[in-house]
């Protein structure tokens, strides 16, 4: 059974000026997504900046965003690591918070083989009952999950589905071929949204839903409505945009356009910094011609 179909958005999460989390303009931001029909909330994944939160900080702002959902999409937290024992305490620890899923990154800087990558998201699929979605976004990881490596990941009961923010539509491609229908298959790539989803996919983990949450559920969802033309267009609609939005590493340019819309959203965590003015320039401008600004 799906977690979700449709849109989810990968939510940013606010801070404070000391790096807090803000929880009252999270409700905020929470309160606007399900307004405009976003389909499922991805909490403290990349874009959420979960790397540079204290576990209990992580745990607490998943437990947060599922009181205040309370039932009505699906809360997906981010429980990744690259080390299997600390990825199992945080799947542990965002299941008791009411996470409905969990969205797992591949292991980051001492990697592994596809072997190791077996063993680890299988440790942790079966230290917990809730779903699981896999996440390979190899630029950010530098570890790619192969094709092979996904099938036989999908043949664990809880492991539902995939992430794939590889950009490499061979592997897509591959893996739809290989896992069929019952394991689903997500965007991870904004820009690709529609071409990923021609192959299967079920919905997108979009940034771009943080800022325009009503185009990217209809997006998504005239194309499983079969109305083809119709989402195209609004892929074709929003590229500026998305090209604006990741001009810079990304959560860096989703921010910004949150605070330019008027969400005391706040910076990043440090070794996120402010972006430079001629992005900023150019993130204003494809904010303006989307109709986001003025």
């Amino acid at each position: 059974m799906s977690l979700f179909t449709g849109s989810g958005v990968a939510i940013i999460t606010p801070m404070q000026q000391d790096g807090s989390v803000n929880f009252p303009v999270l409700k905020e931001l929470l309160e606007f997504q399900i307004e405009n029909g976003t389909d499922a909330i991805i909490i403290c994944g990349t874009t959420g900046e979960a790397s540079t939160m204290t576990d209990e900080e992580q745990i607490e702002t998943v437990r947060f965003t599922v009181e205040t959902v309370n039932k009505r999409i699906p809360v997906i937290a981010g429980a990744g690591s690259n080390d299997t024992a600390h990825a199992i305490e945080l799947a542990k620890g965002c299941e008791a918070a009411g996470a409905d899923g969990l969205l797992l990154v591949t292991p980051y800087y001492n990697k592994t083989t596809q072997k190791g990558l077996i063993q680890h998201y299988t440790a942790i699929a079966n230290s917990v009952n809730v779903p699981i979605i896999l996440y390979n976004v190899p630029s950010r990881t530098g570890l790619n999950i192969a094709p092979q490596t996904c099938y036989e990941l999908s043949k664990v009961k809880n492991i539902v589905g995939i992430k794939e923010a590889s950009s490499n539509f061979g592997n897509i491609t591959q893996i739809a071929a290989l896992c069929g229908t019952d394991f689903d298959l997500y965007s991870g790539n904004d820009d690709q949204n529609i071409p990923i989803m021609s192959l299967g996919g079920k919905g997108i983990i979009s940034v771009l839903a943080n800022v325009a949450p009503k185009d990217a559920h209809d997006m998504a969802a005239k194309f499983l409505a079969g109305d083809t033309k119709g989402a195209a267009e609004l892929q074709l609609k929003s590229i500026e945009l998305i090209n604006a939005l990741f001009c810079e590493v990304n959560p860096i340019p989703v921010k910004k356009a949150l605070n330019l819309m008027g969400f005391n959203v706040g910076s990043c965590k440090a070794p996120l910094c402010e972006m430079e003015e001629a992005n900023v320039e150019r993130l204003k401008n494809a904010m303006k011609n989307y109709g986001l600004i003025q």
